[in-house]
């Protein structure tokens, strides 16, 4: 590559040299031919030739220079035609390592965007150099606006301001920013390089709200144990204490025992199912399931249930069979029939319904119970909620029933549907997509 460069430097030397040569050449020939003076004035003009065609050729340079652009540089002779073609180069390197870099930022930033958290950039004074669009979605920043920055100003929180000053980042910070209060964000800074800091932002609401599920859970099942547990330990209890205790007072303390132990057993029995539900190990099994056999089973289960003190009605509209779960099937149509009994006054009416709906297969419970107002509809499929919890309690509800049910229909496709209105019943309808219907 030196070599290359010397050669080129000694050809533009050459020439340049000749021209100066060729004419001082011609001069000693005019001096000797004519005379000192002609051959000076002659030297001069072509002398005045050359500066004007190198000044002509300077400015077209200087012009081109305020616009350097490949596609407009220059053409020339001489050494100017060497001296463009050498720019001409040099541009065109310029362009190639500008795309090369562009391409390589482009690709960074792209890598950057696909990050799962938001990352910013401070400097020493906790100005923010760059930041990727997951870290303007956390903090709500804007790009154009709030570059360079302090992030002091922008966000304000006290813990957060407090914790980027105390210099001490071996534990993550987890905050709620005050423009998105329903985000919970865990947020961590990292130092690198010289005085440079990365502001590191994670999304972690769905565990936030996982971890409260969890605390919820834990507490649910406790307060649903302790009652039954209470009950039994009390008449055992009673019953060591009074070896003198009658028949009938025995009988009574242990079938109220009974009771309350058939009931820590349903909540263990649905906690179980519910366990196997949500477990990504427990792949659907499924077979062509015979609605009208099904259905008369659940229907036969509901009339031992109700006791003949409700008016319990079967309707099949339509043929289809089901592809799906036989087993999850039935729990989940029980579960709603055992719902509708209990949420149902004696001598109500409660209607199961299997029919089409635009070539959906819809199973429907209706009953003419107490109904449910709005705002418990939303949240009737989490685990342990109740609209009335002593009536739940007293007809042997465990308050996981809707929500085997959400389950179930999940694992099918289906959709739970809960039309209520207070003091007018409610109906539960599952529906389930067209391409599970069997004709």
């Amino acid at each position: 590559m030196i070599g290359y460069k010397e050669n080129c430097l000694q050809g533009f030397w050459i020439r340049l040299s000749i021209p100066l040569v060729l004419v001082t050449l011609s001069t000693l020939l005019l001096w000797v031919v004519f005379s000192a003076t002609p051959a000076l004035l002659f030297m001069l003009l072509v002398l005045l030739i050359v500066m004007a065609h190198h000044a002509r050729q300077l400015y077209r340079l200087g012009r081109w220079l305020l616009d350097a652009r490949i596609e407009t540089i220059p053409e020339a002779g001489g050494i100017w035609d060497e001296v463009f073609s050498q720019l001409y180069k040099m541009v065109k390197r310029h362009n190639q390592t500008k795309l090369e870099l562009a391409t390589e930022l482009q690709h960074i930033e792209q890598a950057t965007a696909a990050l799962p958290e938001g990352v910013a950039i401070l400097n020493e004074a906790n100005r923010i150099e760059w930041c990727n669009p997951l870290a303007q979605q956390h903090f709500d920043l804007d790009p154009e606006h709030d570059f360079m920055q302090d992030i002091t100003y922008l966000v304000r929180q006290p813990e957060f301001v407090e914790y980027l000053h105390e210099s001490n980042f071996s534990e993550p910070l987890v905050m709620r920013p005050a423009r998105h209060d329903d985000m919970v964000l865990s947020i961590k800074l990292i130092p690198y390089g010289v005085n440079k800091r990365l502001l590191i932002s994670r999304d972690i609401t769905q565990l936030e709200r996982i971890e409260a599920m969890r605390r919820d859970f834990v507490a649910n099942v406790s307060h649903e144990l302790r009652t039954p547990l209470t009950v039994v330990n009390g008449f055992v209890e009673n019953l060591q204490d009074m070896p003198d205790l009658n028949r009938d007072d025995a009988r009574r303390a242990l079938q109220l025992m009974a009771e309350q132990t058939r009931r820590m057993e349903n909540l263990v029995a649905d906690l179980l199912t519910l366990s196997h539900l949500e477990s990504d190990q427990s792949p659907l099994l499924e077979e062509t399931v015979d609605m009208g056999v099904l259905l008369d089973e659940v229907y036969r289960e509901g009339q031992l249930l109700g006791g003949g003190l409700y008016s319990l009605r079967l309707e099949v509209a339509s043929g289809a069979k089901l592809l799906g779960n036989r087993e999850e099937l039935r729990s989940a149509f029980g579960n709603l029939l055992s719902n509708a009994i209990r949420y149902t006054p004696k001598g109500g009416s409660i209607l199961l319904r299997w029919a089409e709906r635009g070539g959906q297969p819809v199973f429907s419970v209706q009953d003419s119970g107490i109904g449910i107002a709005a705002q418990h509809i939303p949240r009737l499929t989490e685990r342990f909620y109740r609209v009335d919890r002593s009536r739940s309690r007293e007809t042997g509800g465990t308050g996981l029933g809707l929500a085997i049910v959400k389950h179930i229909a999940m694992r099918h496709q289906a959709k739970l549907e809960v039309m209520s209105e207070e003091g007018r019943g409610s109906t539960f309808a599952l529906v389930f997509p067209v391409k599970r219907s069997v004709r």
